[in-house]
C-alpha cells in the first residue's frame, strides 16, 4: 500500500492556465491525433471539424485534458520537419480554443518551439516523450513560460528505440533518470512537474510490465503520475490481437495503474477511463 502511504506527501494539484486542477482524484486526459499514421487508426484526426468534435465528445466524457500531437511517435514512424508539425497543430489548437474554450489543451512534442508556438496559441501544458533530451531548449523554454510540464522517459528517437530497449534494472534506471532530470526542471524555477514511465517507449513489454509492477514506488518522487498504456502492443501483443481489440486490456490495465497511484490516465476512450476511475474511487471511498 505505498501508494496510499505517500499520498499526503505527493502534489496533487496542477496549475494550468490559471486553473486549479487537483489530482488527488485520478484525471483522464484525451488523445487526438493530428497525423496521418498514429498506430491506433481510431485516434487519428485530420481535419479541424473532426478535432473539434473529437474534442467536445470527449470532454463531453469526462476527460479532463485534451493532448494533441502532429508527430506520430510509434515504433518507427517518419520523421516530419519542424513547419509540417507546427502547420498540423497550431490549426487545431486555436480552432479548439476557439470554439470549445473550456479545454485544458495539453500538446504532445518534443521541440521547444512546437510547444511554445502551441502555448502561445492557447495550449497549457506540455507533454515532451523525449524528457528535454532531444531538444536542449526544451527545459528552458518550459521555465520560461511556466507551463506544467510532463516529463516522460524514453531512449533514442521513435524512429530508433525498438533497439535501445536494454537495461540491467529498467525500474533503478527509469526513477534515477526522474531524479536527475527532476532537479535540473526544479532548479530552472519548473513547478508543474508530472512523471510518465513511457510505456512502450524503448521498452519491451514484458519491461513494461515490470515498470507496472513497481509504479507505485514512483509515489516516493512526490510528482503525479501519468500512465499512458491505451491499445498500446504490450496489450495487444499479449492477447493475440490487435489495437482496435484492445480497449478491454487497456481498462484491466488503466484499473491496474489507478491502483498504483496514477493521477492522470491518458487514453484513446475516454469514457470507459472515466468510468474505471469512479468504480476505483467507489472501492477506495467505501467504509
Amino acid at each position: 500500500m505505498v501508494a496510499k502511504d505517500t499520498f499526503f506527501q505527493k502534489k496533487v494539484t496542477l496549475n494550468a492556465g490559471g486553473k486549479l486542477i487537483d489530482l488527488s482524484s485520478p484525471k483522464v486526459m484525451g488523445i487526438i491525433n493530428i497525423t496521418p499514421d498514429s498506430f491506433y487508426a481510431g485516434s487519428r484526426k485530420t481535419d479541424t471539424a473532426s478535432v473539434i468534435q473529437q474534442a467536445e465528445k470527449m470532454l463531453t466524457d469526462g476527460a479532463t485534458f485534451l493532448d494533441l500531437g502532429a508527430y506520430s511517435s510509434r515504433p518507427g514512424a517518419l520523421d516530419i520537419s519542424v513547419d509540417e508539425e507546427t502547420g498540423r497543430l497550431l490549426p487545431a489548437v486555436e480552432a479548439i480554443v476557439k470554439n470549445v474554450p473550456e479545454a485544458i489543451i495539453s500538446i504532445d512534442t518534443f521541440r521547444a518551439s512546437v510547444a511554445e508556438a502551441a502555448i502561445k496559441a492557447g495550449a497549457h501544458i506540455i507533454n515532451d516523450i523525449s524528457g528535454g533530451s532531444l531538444d536542449a531548449e526544451m527545459f528552458a523554454t518550459v521555465a520560461r513560460l511556466q507551463v506544467p510540464y510532463i516529463l516522460m522517459h524514453m531512449k533514442g528517437t521513435p524512429q530508433n528505440m525498438v533497439q535501445q530497449a536494454q537495461y540491467e534494472d529498467i525500474f533503478a534506471e527509469v526513477f534515477d533518470y526522474f531524479v536527475r532530470r527532476i532537479y535540473q526542471l526544479k532548479k530552472l524555477g519548473v513547478h508543474d512537474i508530472i512523471i510518465d514511465p513511457g510505456f512502450g517507449f524503448a521498452k519491451t513489454a514484458e519491461q513494461g510490465y515490470a515498470l507496472m509492477s513497481r509504479m507505485q514506488e514512483f509515489n516516493l518522487l512526490q510528482l503525479p503520475v501519468l500512465a499512458g498504456v491505451s491499445r498500446k502492443r504490450m496489450i495487444y501483443g499479449l492477447l493475440g490481437h490487435t489495437a482496435e481489440e484492445a480497449l478491454n486490456g487497456t481498462t484491466v490495465l488503466n484499473t491496474i495503474a489507478l491502483t498504483k497511484g496514477a493521477g492522470i490516465l491518458r487514453v484513446h476512450d475516454v469514457r470507459e477511463a472515466v468510468e474505471a476511475v469512479k468504480i476505483w474511487e467507489a472501492c477506495e471511498n467505501a467504509v
